[in-house]
């Protein structure tokens, strides 16, 4: 009998929790400037909301560490009177796992695309169960106006529970959360949208100078309408948004190669040469 209700009593407390998520008010909206994909999401991304990004493969971790970094810059870029009002400080949580994996993160390269360093704090947890802990606290803070959080691999602390858990939080205070999700596979989650990220060849400046970021971004998942839709975009760093890709013009020298996105993410220790190897390799 006491098991029954135990049972009772959790199915009662899940049926409330999703009734929450399915009664509150539609959230506001940031744009990413990007105006088809923007249109397509009825307006934009949804503040309060949980939204997840994985790579396409592994040598797409920089590029969605990049896309990440940039949403979050989307998120606290111009934000409106309407709704709960939150911090403009975003808070980027790692484990130690990830420092090996990924390297560390760069602050002067947050700064290339258009970030302020000293708005951004860094936190690095044991492991993804604390990762997981940090973020909903994090999430119910009004100072931060984003968390987000990067996880390797597929856990199984990350379920269906753990990201409505993230939700939740995120709608109650109008913090939005972005779970970077590399080198994993795709879960159950209560996530606003899921995106693939792969990074794009983009046209050379003036002068053969890198030109600006570029990704193929398709929309995996979208709880509340229809997906499956890619778009290219670049990132213009002055005025911290997407826009519609140029089209790719060939370089004149046959032999030149693209300018190539850098990661947001520095190499781990000892494939720095390996990867100037390959560079040369390739020329």
């Amino acid at each position: 009998m006491r098991d029954s209700a135990q049972n009772l009593s959790a199915i009662r407390k899940q049926l409330i929790e999703d009734r929450s998520l399915r009664e509150a008010a539609v959230p506001e909206t940031f744009q990413s400037g990007h105006l088809p994909l923007d249109a397509y999401l009825d307006g934009g991304f949804q503040r309060g909301q949980l939204h997840e990004i994985f790579a396409d493969g592994t040598d797409n971790n920089g590029s969605a560490a990049g896309f990440a970094a940039m949403l979050s810059l989307r998120a606290l870029h111009k934000r409106t009177q309407k709704g709960p009002q939150t911090g403009d400080t975003a808070l980027w949580l790692r484990t130690i796992d990830a420092t090996h994996k990924g390297g560390r993160f760069s602050p002067s390269g947050f700064a290339e695309l258009g970030g302020d360093p000293s708005s951004l704090l860094m936190a690095v947890a044991p492991d993804d169960t604390a990762l997981l802990r940090c973020a909903a606290d994090a999430l119910r803070c009004h100072d931060f106006g984003v968390v987000i959080a990067e996880c390797w691999g597929t856990p199984s602390t990350l379920n269906l529970t753990a990201s409505r858990r993230l939700t939740l939080a995120a709608n109650h205070t109008g913090v939005t959360a972005i779970m970077l999700r590399l080198g994993a596979q795709q879960q159950p989650s209560t996530a606003s949208t899921r995106w693939l990220v792969r990074s794009a060849i983009s046209n050379p400046l003036e002068a053969n100078a890198p030109g600006h970021p570029t990704f193929d971004l398709t929309l995996l998942r979208r709880r509340s309408g229809a997906s499956g839709k890619s778009w290219r975009v670049e990132w213009n760093r002055d005025a911290r948004s997407f826009r519609e890709a140029a089209r790719y013009v060939q370089p004149a020298r046959s032999r030149q190669r693209a300018p190539v996105l850098g990661a947001m993410v520095s190499l781990p220790a000892g494939k720095q040469a390996e990867y100037r190897r390959r560079i040369k390799q390739s020329a």
